[in-house]
This record gives C-alpha cells, sequence and structure tokens, in this order.
C-alpha cells in the first residue's frame, strides 16, 4: 500500500519529447507508483501557445502559459524547452524552491552547469539529466554513480544522430556531403539550419557534460576545442574506406600529461578515422555510442538511440523514477564530483595521429625532403606510400598518403603547416587525424 504523499510534476514544454514524457506519465500513472512507493500527478504543462496543434493528444486544462506559478508547489520540474533563456531562469527558481529538476538541455548545462549544480547543492535539491547526451542510452548515470570509483581515462563518443547518418551514406553509399544532408533533411533528422549538428556545436555540448563528469572537474563549453564535418569530401571517405578506416565525428574526452608533469583534460570534436575493427565503426545510421576507457572496468560500449521523442522520453521517465524515490527515501540531494580542478588544455597538447595526403613534384629527393619535415618538426612517419603518378601540365605529380605515429597536436599541426610552405609540397589534399587505433 503506498503510503507516501502524491508527487506533483511540472514539465515544461511540450516539443517532440515533452509530448511523449507527458503522454507516458500520464498512462504509467499506477505502473510507475508501484516502482516509487508514490503516486505521480501531471499538474500541469507550460507552453507558449496551449492551443498549438500537436502530434500527442493531451487533456487541454493541462496546459499553461505561465511556467513561473507551474513550478511552485511542484515536487519535479522537468524542463524540455531548450534554449538558454528562459529555461536557466525557471531552472534556477525550480531548485530554489527545492524542487528536483529533470532536463534534456545539453546547450544549457555546457555553458551554465556549474551555476545550476551549485544553486542544486545550496538548497539539497538534485539536478538529473541522463537526456541531455546520448538520448536514450544510460551514460550520464553509468558515469555519474557506476564508474564514480574507477579511474576513466578516455571516452570516444558519436554523440550526434544526424552526422552520424550522413557520414554512413557517404562511406556506405558513395554519397556526397551535399547529397548526405539532403537525405538527413527530408527524413526529419536534420534541422532547417543544420549548423549546431553539422558544425560541431551539438556534440561539443555534449563533449563537455561527458569530460566533466569522467574527470570531476568543471569542463566548459568554450574550452572544447570543434571542428564539424563541413569541409569533408566523399574523395576523403573514400579514400579512408579504402585503406581500412571509416570517417566519424568524434567526441574525445581524455586524461593527458600536462606541461607541468601532472595530468590534464583534453575535450575535443571533430571527424576522425577509425580503424574498422573499432566497436565504434560499426554504428550505423542515427544511432550514437560512447566507448568508454577506465582503469578498472577496461572497455565499455554505451550504443542505442541517440534522438527521438519516445527513445529520449524513456531516460526522461528513468530520471522521474529516481528523482521521486529520493523523495520518498528522504534526505539531501548528492552534489557533483567535480572536485578534481585538473587543468583543462588546448588542442596542441592532445596526442593523436595524422593521416596525409599530399600531391607532390615527382623528382629525385622528394622523399627524402618530405622525411626531413616531418623529423625538424618532431614527428615521426608511420607508413608512407605513393598511390598514384601524374602530369598535369606543370610537370609530373606524385600522390603521398603518409601515417603518422603519436604525436602532440602542436608538433604534427607545425609539420602540416611546414610542408604547405615546401616547394616539392604542390598541395595538400587531405588531412585527418586517426583515432581509436
Amino acid at each position: 500500500m503506498i503510503e507516501y504523499r502524491t508527487l506533483k510534476i511540472a514539465l515544461l514544454g511540450a516539443g517532440t519529447v515533452g509530448q511523449q514524457v507527458a503522454k507516458l506519465l500520464l498512462e504509467r500513472t499506477d505502473e510507475l507508483a508501484g516502482r516509487i512507493g508514490a503516486g505521480l500527478e501531471l499538474a500541469g504543462i507550460a507552453v507558449r501557445d496551449p492551443d498549438k496543434p500537436r502530434e500527442v493528444e493531451l487533456p487541454r486544462e493541462l496546459f499553461t502559459t505561465d511556467a513561473a506559478q507551474l513550478i511552485h508547489g511542484s515536487d519535479i520540474v522537468i524542463e524540455l524547452m531548450g534554449g538558454i533563456e528562459p529555461a536557466r531562469t525557471l531552472i534556477l527558481e525550480a531548485l530554489n524552491s527545492g524542487a528536483d529538476v529533470i532536463t534534456g538541455n545539453k546547450a544549457l548545462l555546457a555553458t551554465h552547469g556549474a551555476e545550476l549544480f551549485d544553486a542544486a547543492e545550496q538548497v539539497g535539491a538534485q539536478l538529473y539529466y541522463e537526456a541531455a547526451v546520448g538520448g536514450a542510452i544510460p551514460i550520464i548515470r553509468p558515469l555519474r554513480e557506476s564508474l564514480a570509483g574507477d579511474r576513466v581515462t578516455r571516452i570516444l563518443g558519436i554523440v550526434n544522430g544526424t552526422t552520424n547518418f550522413m557520414l554512413d551514406r557517404m562511406d556506405t553509399l558513395g554519397e556526397g556531403f551535399t547529397e548526405a544532408l539532403a537525405t538527413a533533411t527530408e527524413l526529419g533528422y536534420a534541422e532547417a539550419d543544420p549548423t549546431a549538428d553539422v558544425g560541431g556545436w551539438d556534440a561539443a555540448a555534449k563533449a563537455a557534460l561527458l569530460a566533466s563528469l569522467a574527470f570531476h572537474t568543471n569542463v566548459p563549453l568554450d574550452a572544447v576545442y570543434r571542428e564539424g564535418i563541413e569541409d569533408l569530401t566523399r574523395e576523403q571517405v573514400d579514400r579512408a574506406h579504402a585503406m581500412g578506416y571509416v570517417v566519424k565525428l568524434l567526441a574525445i574526452c581524455e586524461r593527458i600529461p600536462a606541461p607541468d608533469g601532472g595530468e590534464g583534460v583534453s575535450a575535443r570534436v571533430y571527424p576522425a578515422l577509425i580503424p574498422r575493427t573499432h566497436p565504434l565503426a560499426a554504428v550505423h545510421g542515427v544511432f550514437n555510442a560512447v566507448f568508454v576507457e577506465a582503469e578498472a572496468a577496461g572497455g565499455l560500449m554505451f550504443y542505442g538511440a541517440g534522438a527521438g521523442g519516445v527513445q529520449t522520453a524513456s531516460a526522461v521517465l528513468g530520471d522521474v523514477v529516481s528523482a521521486a524515490r529520493r523523495h520518498v527515501a528522504g534526505g539531501p540531494g548528492v552534489a557533483e564530483s567535480t572536485h578534481a580542478n585538473l587543468p583543462v588544455l588546448p588542442i596542441s597538447a592532445a596526442i593523436t595521429r595524422y593521416h596525409v595526403t599530399l600531391h607532390v613534384t615527382d623528382q629525385p629527393g622528394v622523399l627524402a625532403e618530405i622525411a626531413r619535415i616531418f623529423a625538424e618538426n618532431g614527428t615521426s612517419i608511420e607508413t608512407m606510400q605513393q598511390s598514384t603518378t601524374s602530369d598535369g601540365g606543370d610537370g609530373p605529380t606524385a600522390t603521398l598518403v603518409i601515417g603518422t605515429h603519436a604525436a602532440p597536436e602542436a608538433s604534427l599541426a607545425a609539420t602540416v603547416a611546414a610542408l604547405r610552405r615546401s616547394r616539392v609540397v604542390k598541395s595538400i589534399a587531405h588531412v585527418l587525424r586517426i583515432e581509436g587505433a
């Protein structure tokens, strides 16, 4: 028999995910109550326009335009509005009222997370955000709780479904960037303005959250190095395919050596080559996956739907159950573990490998000159092959495909800069990093 009082839930936003959350809360009231030990009541849904047509039919009396009034008196507030404001102000208001907050707002957490977590800790409330990274994939809670006693060393993540869908079509169907984007837009995977996805901004916000959790350090969004896939060509993808690699937009978070001899954090997003034998190479379509490396647990793979209303609603409902159980059990919320205070290092300090394709003058001594440039800039060549020779009218041209050993990004970037200045290099066709090898 349920003895605890009914918990009131306020929902802010009724977009694709919000509608599904409301629907599931209404349909599964009794089932959820049995799991929690308390009843749940959806007190209301705050929206800009209560009469706007929606895909999911919900009781009209639940809708309101007064989010602030709805928040007060609620035990749990679910924020699914998106954007920075008014979401930030409303979340702070909810936390200061003593309510637990559940959000899927990755951009807000990546830019104002420290402020929001501090506000929650001050009043003993809890901020949950499983839906902010990876949609239905349970990755936040494992990092926050299950691996809290381990030492995570590295995270490689495919955390944006739109770009993964596009790169997958470029790899498997031979589509170009423009064609793949058009298909993603037609199917509803890409927004009318796809900049946040193809520019890597969405993945960067998620990288900031993952790095902060994994390394117990506040990693702000502006400290995440970011490159998108806008300049990626079909030729690059085809060449990678021929060499046994696949191109993926990766969010990479890892511990790396700091200049002072200690340890720092690197968080970065860019398109990279990964071997086809790596688990992430098998992630197709709009699916997401996060590969975690920890000292004791070893390699862990989290895979699933990275977006979608019902799928993301699953993650939100999981947080609802956790928040409700905390109310029943009593006690303050658990503060974020962000006290390691490791320095967040620039991209120049990252250790990686390069795959470089050069068009060079086809004459004696060129290979020696190329090798000299690499050596003088502290970069070791692992593989080098001459793939083609042609004459475009300005003399014989050879194409060199070079793979490097691991080196600091600063050394690799200096090597590429020196190659651009060399008289024997006609052009640099492609430069991609290699990860997961």
